[in-house]
């Protein structure tokens, strides 16, 4: 598996880097790269036509719902529906419940958004499930809505992804002896931050030490008031395996 970071920046858009999405990708025996993109945020569309075809995705898996995660899968439509040399294939999109309305009204007011002939939406349950040549399982985590952490396995290997969470029970069970753990740090340790929404870096690299994770890498962190190196210092400080800061344009393997 191959992760290329097409954007990491937490909420917003940062200076640097689009919103959250990932571009996971495998070889396939047939020599064909089967490419999944995990969440899908503003920015993101951009980024992709960088590293792969704008119409080589094969399938979506959105965490949540909140507008950092999903919006660029709205502008994503169309290129699906409007390509010179489309339109292309209804394109599978598991997500929670409601991810259809939710991205039909982004695209356009008034029944302009029905986006049935562009995606067949797939509700995600807590569980597993194979999307191409991948074996997820999937668990609710600790945000204000709906939101998935995501395990998965291909060849032997395991990436974990928390989304976007604060601390839980689910979280480590998903991240359970990941060679890549993939893990939000939004806050600050040390600040008087909201309960129940994200992580900061120590309870990053306290979940890694749980889940016996092999590699850590931060994602999420907001660079309008967070700080890379507060975020870094105190994940390492508990996590003794490596530990480094996603960055858009880095590529993984795992």
């Amino acid at each position: 598996m191959r992760l290329t970071v097409l954007g990491c920046a937490g909420s917003f858009p940062g200076p640097d880097s689009a919103c959250s999405a990932y571009l996971i990708e495998v070889d396939e025996p047939s020599g064909h790269t089967f490419r999944l993109m995990l969440d899908f945020g503003p920015g993101s569309l951009s980024a992709l036509q960088r590293y792969a075809s704008l119409t080589s995705v094969d399938a979506i898996l959105l965490t949540h719902l909140h507008a950092d995660h999903v919006l660029d899968a709205a502008s994503y439509v169309v290129v699906r529906r409007y390509a010179p040399d489309g339109p292309y294939p209804a394109l599978p999109v598991y997500a929670p419940a409601g991810a259809a309305e939710r991205l039909a009204a982004a695209y356009g007011p008034n029944g302009e958004g029905q986006l049935d002939d562009v995606y067949t939406f797939h509700d995600l349950k807590p569980g597993t499930l194979t999307i191409g040549p991948l074996a997820l399982t999937v668990d609710r985590v600790n945000h204000p809505v709906e939101t998935y952490g995501v395990r998965i396995e291909h060849g032997g290997k395991v990436l974990a992804y928390s989304a976007d969470t604060a601390p839980c029970d689910s979280l480590i069970r998903l991240a359970q002896d990941a060679d890549l753990f993939l893990c939000e740090a939004s806050y600050l340790d040390g600040e008087d931050n909201p309960p129940d929404l994200h992580l900061t870096g120590r309870d990053a690299g306290e979940a890694a030490i749980k889940a016996n994770a092999s590699r850590l890498v931060l994602t999420h962190l907001v660079a309008a008031w967070g700080s890379e190196d507060r975020a870094y210092a105190a994940a390492a400080s508990v996590f003794a395996g490596p530990v480094e800061i996603a960055r858009a344009g880095a590529i993984f393997d795992a």
